[in-house]
């Protein structure tokens, strides 16, 4: 049922393109809906070009037929299209479960309109459910961990983290060569206040909260689907 309602919500984001178009293709499994969904769009005779957020997602949309360009070539885009790890109530969401937040941020950065589909799942009252994650240079890392780690503890949130571990046994890498740390957090009161505490320690790349980013959702539910914001 969560792959359907996942797939009722990128349908209804890819009837949001519209010709001549400057896309930002979202990464992870409501996202791989939206990209097929769009390559029928573009075989069909529709003229856009696609800003992938991850190597994953550039391979799908190369086999779809999308044409692609990057944010050097067109830096200022239409419309992202991606999915959340959670979402609440204000479009706050959390992001980086499939380790391609860093791209994801700066694509989404980069556009006018950013509108996230979800399946009901996703949304919560409060974020934190869903660990956080914080994306770190390799370097140093026991120090930042330990930093990272500090700020939490000083934000009264649990103060464990975990590395990220690939299939092989080694450390996940993200595309930009990152490690990755996840915060079981439960509940995240002030995420504001968070996400900058954690902007501000050196070796932390980037986090998982994307605040006042998204400008719309599209929700599909079991009785329907949902619009938040601006769609």
């Amino acid at each position: 049922m969560s792959d359907t309602l996942k797939r009722r919500a990128a349908e209804r984001a890819v009837a949001l393109v519209g010709e001549g178009f400057r896309v930002g293709l979202g990464t992870g499994s409501t996202a791989r809906h939206f990209v097929s969904l769009l390559g029928e769009r573009v075989r069909g005779g529709l003229g856009i070009i696609a800003v992938p957020t991850s190597e994953t997602i550039h391979a799908q949309a190369t086999e779809e037929g999308i044409p692609l360009t990057t944010l050097d070539e067109t830096p200022e885009l239409d419309l992202t299209v991606d999915g959340a790890d959670e979402l609440d109530g204000d479009l706050r969401l959390i992001k980086g479960g499939g380790g391609a937040l860093l791209r994801e941020k700066i694509v989404a950065a980069a556009s006018k309109r950013m509108i996230v589909i979800a399946d009901e799942s996703k949304r919560v009252d409060v974020l934190g459910r869903f660990p956080l994650p914080i994306e770190v240079v390799p370097f140093g890392l026991a120090a930042t961990r330990r930093s990272v780690e500090n700020c939490l503890r000083r934000m009264n949130l649990p103060d464990e983290t975990s590395l990220r571990m690939a299939a092989n046994g080694e450390p996940f890498l993200t595309d930009g060569g990152h490690y990755i740390l996840d915060a079981k957090l439960l509940r995240i009161d002030r995420p504001e206040e968070l996400a900058a505490s954690l902007q501000a320690i050196p070796g932390v790349v980037e986090h998982g909260l994307f605040i006042s980013l998204a400008t719309g959702a599209i929700v599909a539910t079991a009785s329907g689907v949902d619009e938040i914001g601006r769609v």
